[in-house]
């Protein structure tokens, strides 16, 4: 029977891939995502969890292990943060060009320096061409849940990716939250054991991520082609696993858009706090709304077209910086609107963990209100215009 406890995130995160049966955890510890495989290393020495708990020496080494492990038809899960994630980037592409079904939960940091400790989104973020499905959580109901579909996803025929699911360090990390552990039997009618068609096997030798010349182009087409499969699994396992354990999540989440002239689009933990400052203004008769990114790879336009259009104004509220452009999401949330002349304003917020209040949100959703009156974009960073 399924039971409802207090979890934090990484806590989460370590029951998804247990109830995932997860054969294989490479790990190396790393701030604030260490909780997860010292969960993961003490189930193991209790027996709780019979898959193989594999500590290496750096985060290089994790994600390669990783690979080795998956390429052998392993169902494979890891975690990472921040630098730990920029040291696995060279591997990310081998990962997803490989078609390696692999899930990784990113507890996200800002990235030195100056070295914090706190959450931001750029260190997922930078990953955002490295051809792994992307999935934003802002609960941690959320992040077990995640985990558990991901694997599903992932392993599907037609896609064939690795996934990374980003939960916010210390805001969902170590904040214990009502969550609610699936049944194992339900799970395993869920998520099936992993078959894939093709593996190494000593019995029949093979060579997989063999060099090429000409034909590079062709497997990369093949990854952009898993992905836009993708947003049609995603989207049938998310239905699937709200029929069978009652918890419905979407591409894109709407958050009180009817009658809505203006609204935020924000990704994350920080998610919450908006909500709340959306639903203060509309008691106060301002016509705002929003929507919750929570896939960001492959990118749900025709979603978000779906979800914005009309609008007289959308704010982006970024929480990361890509320096010398801006907000990551913001150019993608603008683009995807190209066209319907709809005023898009960038809002960028709590870099480096830096809190941002109830009525710092209810200011941005008053600046989208107004550039839905002007028609004129904003630029915020940290609360300050600068244009």
């Amino acid at each position: 029977m399924a039971r409802k406890t207090l979890l934090d995130g990484n806590a989460a995160a370590a029951w998804g891939a247990r109830l995932s049966r997860v054969q294989v955890a490479p790990n190396f510890p790393v701030t604030p995502q260490t909780e997860i495989i010292e969960t993961l290393a003490e189930w193991s020495v209790k027996g709780l969890w019979k898959g193989r708990f594999l500590p290496v020496e750096s985060e290089h080494s994790v994600l390669s292990a990783a690979v080795a492990a998956s390429a052998t038809g392993a169902r494979v899960f890891t975690g990472t943060s921040s630098q730990g994630l920029m040291l696995m980037h060279e591997v990310m592409y081998i990962a997803s060009g490989m078609r390696l079904p692999i899930v990784m939960m990113n507890v996200s940091r800002a990235l030195s320096a100056p070295i914090t400790l706190w959450s931001d989104h750029n260190d997922f973020l930078d990953q955002r061409d490295a051809g792994w499905l992307m999935f934003f959580c802002e609960r941690n109901q959320e992040v077990l849940d995640t985990v558990i579909q991901s694997f599903r996803i992932s392993e599907d025929v037609n896609v064939l990716l690795p996934s990374l699911i980003n939960l916010d360090g210390f805001i969902l990390s170590y904040t214990r939250e009502p969550t609610e552990i699936p049944e194992q039997r339900k799970v395993d009618s869920f998520l099936p054991k992993y078959k894939p068609r093709v593996c190494l096997d000593p019995k029949k030798p093979m060579a997989l991520g063999i060099g090429v010349m000409k034909e590079y182009s062709y497997f990369r087409s093949q990854v952009h082609l898993a992905q836009k499969n993708a947003l049609r699994a995603v989207k049938d396992v998310q239905d699937e696993f709200g029929r069978r354990f009652g918890r419905r999540y979407m591409l894109v989440e709407p958050y009180m858009m009817d009658g809505a002239k203006a609204a935020l689009v924000t990704m994350g933990a920080n998610t919450t706090i908006a909500r709340a400052a959306v639903k203060s203004l509309r008691a106060r008769g301002k016509r705002i709304g929003l929507i919750r990114l929570r896939l960001f790879r492959p990118f749900p336009e025709k979603e978000i077209q779906k979800a914005l259009s009309g609008l007289g104004a959308v704010g982006v509220v970024d929480q990361n910086i890509a320096p010398g452009r801006g907000g990551i999401v913001h150019p993608e949330i603008k683009a995807a609107l190209y066209g319907q002349r709809i005023p898009v304003s960038s809002f960028i917020i709590s870099l480096g963990g830096k809190h941002i209040s109830q009525q710092e949100f209810e200011t941005i959703g008053l600046e989208v209100l107004e550039s839905a009156r002007t028609r004129k974009e904003k630029i915020m960073w940290q609360g300050k215009f600068l244009q």
